[in-house]
């Protein structure tokens, strides 16, 4: 839960940052960047709900919702900060890198010990 909730709140920093200029290696990198982030968190939120002793799918839908909603909510939480905005593609990247990433888990039956 810890690491969850800190991957959460680093992810909320770099989001409050003003936007800088980086430099373009192809196009749409940043939705690359934002699937990757989110396929992190899903994995961190799988872990942490892998242990509330509900049924794999449950723990799967879950995770995903969990990571939608964050995605929701630092999209409009950049909609406030200068140089920045909030992008429904960006969410949509992050929803889909943590669909992809607990289809992964689940469809391989990822076998974590739980604590």
């Amino acid at each position: 839960m810890v690491l969850l909730l800190g991957y959460c709140g680093l992810i909320f920093l770099l989001s409050h940052q003003p936007s800088l200029p980086a430099p373009m290696l192809f196009l749409h990198q940043d939705k690359l960047i934002h699937a990757t982030a989110y396929a992190v968190m899903a994995f961190l939120a799988w872990r942490v709900f892998l242990n509330t002793n509900q049924p794999r799918f449950m723990v799967a839908l879950i995770s995903i919702i969990f990571c939608s909603l964050y995605g929701v909510l630092d999209e409009l939480h950049q909609s406030f900060i200068d140089g920045r905005d909030a992008d429904v593609w960006d969410w949509l990247a992050d929803t889909l890198g943590a669909t992809i990433m607990v289809y992964l888990l689940h469809r391989f039956k990822y076998r974590i010990p739980a604590k």
